[in-house]
């Protein structure tokens, strides 16, 4: 893409906002721009999320410009501005800036304000995330070549990898999971960054490494990040215990690659096949309880090799115990299974079968109506028998077959 072409591009991208801002900051004398994955994302035809501005104004310079600011990051020099009620009416202006040592591995300590763009550019961890475009004067900033990388379809860190990465832990998982948002590759001196860098990603909060990961797993294909976070010990770092297990490498992604995106996490943790232990890591990495419940409960649902061959039966009694919401997404991972699995064409017609208590066709309070009784143990023992009975044959699921067979009970375990 020739720079005209490119510059065409970016300028239809620009929300009209962004560009009143960035006029306003240029007419005042300031230079200002676009930066980041919003840029990169327009210039590969990607739809871009917000849009960040930077700019050689001083915060309190960009408060004086306009009514309506919050002073969101001020300390590093962002400041929001208010353009309008709404989404996307929020414009976040940085100014350029240099930086000192990262002694959190995630934040500098201090930031220094007034140092050119290019100095405040070649801060950023990828190449492809370092350019710049200048929408009240049409030009794009590129010190580094990240059109290049973009046409090559590379990820590059800006300047020395192992600086980049280890000053900030957290940008060796952000390479990887651009690697399979973007479908990228990764440079391998870059790549060769990333182990020096793993004591610094030790470091950081585990909410951000969740949403690192969460960014991964939605990503449309999951293996390409993941094999590179296996292949350089990410996994092993972030997720020791599953990356212990995690033995047929291909298998492992290509069940994540085919997931639907709800149940790639629980996908990613069938190689640990323990549902107690899985909720436990999930919630350590704070994954919704939700997530983690789901998560351990499907993962642990998955057949293992050496398991009884199913029946009908015994796929019932496994749903049963799921809820009809949860039994359905299993059969759904056992359906992605290659070669396919003797459970999913079991569940898939038994699927539709009665198998919670509420659907039997005899209810609770029939029961007691029909043998006279009042709410106590006995009820709920008669219940659970019909329950089994129909799991065992649901055409058995007829008001007159369970109240027979209620009636039998009673007799059976008396009153």
């Amino acid at each position: 893409m020739d720079d005209r072409e490119a510059r065409k591009l970016l300028a239809a991208a620009v929300p009209a906002n962004v560009r009143e801002v960035c006029a306003t900051l240029s007419k005042a004398g300031y230079q200002a721009v676009t930066v980041g994955g919003a840029v990169r994302d327009a210039l590969i035809h990607r739809d871009p999320g917000d849009w960040d501005v930077a700019s050689s104004a001083h915060p309190d310079e960009v408060m004086k410009l306009f009514r309506h600011t919050i002073p969101t990051g001020i300390q590093h020099g962002t400041v929001t501005i208010v353009t309008g009620k709404g989404a996307h009416t929020h414009v976040e202006v940085t100014t350029f800036r240099g930086e000192g040592a990262y002694t959190d591995a995630r934040r500098p300590d201090h930031v220094v304000f007034g140092v050119p763009l290019i100095e405040d550019l070649a801060r950023r961890d990828l190449v492809v995330n370092a350019i710049a475009y200048d929408p009240a004067n049409d030009l794009i900033i590129d010190p580094f070549g990240g059109r290049v990388d973009i046409e090559r379809k590379v990820l590059r860190a800006v300047g020395d990898a192992v600086a980049r990465f280890t000053e900030d832990g957290l940008r060796v998982m952000r390479a990887v999971r651009f690697a399979a948002q973007l479908e990228f590759t990764l440079d391998p001196e870059t790549e060769a960054g990333i182990a020096p860098a793993l004591p610094s990603l030790a470091r950081v909060s585990r909410e951000r490494v969740s949403d690192e990961l969460r960014k991964l797993l939605g990503s449309p294909k999951p293996s390409l990040g993941l094999t590179l976070a296996k292949r350089t010990r990410i996994l092993a770092c972030v997720l020791p215990e599953l990356d212990a297990r995690v033995g047929d490498v291909d298998t492992w992604l290509a069940r994540i690659d085919r997931a639907p995106v709800e149940l790639r996490l629980a996908a990613m943790f069938v190689p640990l096949h323990d549902r107690k232990r899985i909720i436990e890591i999930a919630k350590a990495l704070k994954f919704s309880n939700a997530e983690a419940q789901l998560a351990g409960t499907l993962a642990a649902g998955m057949p293992l090799a050496g398991d009884p061959d199913p029946t009908p039966f015994s796929v019932r009694k496994q749903f049963s115990g799921l809820g009809r919401e949860v039994a359905t997404q299993l059969l759904a991972l056992w359906r992605l299974e290659v070669p396919p699995l003797a459970h999913a064409a079991i569940g898939a017609r038994v699927i539709g079968d009665p198998f919670m208590v509420k659907e039997l066709a005899l209810a609770g309070a029939e029961v007691m109506t029909a043998l006279q009784l009042t709410p106590g143990p006995i009820v709920g023992r008669i219940l659970e028998v019909l329950h089994a009975f129909v799991l065992e044959d649901p055409a058995r699921n007829t008001h007159d077959q369970l109240l027979k067979r209620a009636q039998e009970l009673e007799q059976e375990l008396g009153r």
